[in-house]
């Protein structure tokens, strides 16, 4: 017999305590809050591995100075309908709405807003910026890039990140269309979730360090990689590492981030990428 007990809160206040933690590290009290939204909204949505629980990661790059709490964030590049904007490293939950309030100001002004942003990190939930759009009457995408988490059709070696597109639709009367999906067969917060309820991983999900099926999260934490949408060739995988392939290149390469496998890790048990050629 197994018995379990668990304490569950109310989500104002889980709001409150991820603010007043992003503001123990000295991010200022707006932003904190903004922060906290962000997390806030992904478990309101049932996201649970984008939510709070995503925060003791924060805590941690910020206890070691790999997030900048108080940034000074700046347009690069900017046309009537574009911009590149570098985040400063501040933190992603900080800095990604602060380049989609840009974008829908440049959309309401002439028809169409588009903002890459470079220097920055992992952004929370991707679904969160198109419904904001949706606030405006607007179509709202976003999509990211991020730490190499996904191997290619047929191999085993971490080459690409989970690279999630998000697209809301207005619906006018009737309820708006929002789609917001990963690039890899599941995102890494499953794997994570996984990990800490010490359930095995659904087939067609991950492989270990030698490419072979991973049915535990520990198999591939310790080396393995999760795999394209689609999984195997029969399946359309190369769909998928394409699809991630398009997000890497729109999210980093336009915008002078680091791309493919030179992402920068946004857990600690993920090893820093080695930028050096030759």
């Amino acid at each position: 017999m197994a018995i379990a007990a668990i304490q569950t809160y109310p989500i104002e206040f889980l709001h409150e305590f991820a603010a007043e933690v992003f503001g123990s590290f000295g991010v200022p009290p707006g932003e904190a809050r903004v922060a906290a939204d962000v997390l806030a909204a992904s478990d309101l949505r049932g996201i649970d591995s984008h939510g709070v629980a995503r925060l003791h990661t924060y805590f941690d790059l910020l206890t070691l100075g790999r997030i900048n709490p108080r940034p000074n964030p700046r347009i690069v590049r900017e046309t009537p309908s574009t911009a590149t904007f570098d985040g400063d490293n501040g933190l992603g939950l900080v800095v990604g709405p602060k380049a989609n309030a840009l974008a829908i100001d440049k959309a309401l002004a002439v028809g169409s807003g588009w903002v890459s942003v470079r220097n920055s990190n992992h952004f929370g939930m991707a679904g969160y910026y198109p419904l904001q759009a949706l606030q405006h009457d607007l179509i709202g995408w976003a999509m990211t890039n991020s730490t190499k988490l996904v191997a290619p059709l047929w191999g085993a070696e971490r080459m690409l990140g989970t690279n999630p597109i998000a697209v809301a639709f207005p619906g006018g009367q009737e309820p708006p269309v929002v789609i917001d999906m990963a690039t890899s067969a599941t995102a890494y917060g499953k794997i994570e979730i996984a990990l800490r309820a010490g359930k095995p991983l659904p087939e067609g999900w991950a492989v270990d360090r030698e490419g072979r099926p991973a049915a535990r999260p520990e198999q591939m934490i310790d080396g393995g990689a999760l795999v394209p949408l689609g999984g195997d060739r029969e399946h359309g995988g190369h769909k998928g590492y394409c699809l991630a392939a398009l997000v890497d290149i729109l999210s980093a390469v336009l915008s002078g981030a680091n791309w493919g496998p030179f992402a920068p890790p946004f857990a600690l048990r993920q090893a820093i990428p080695d930028h050096s050629v030759g």
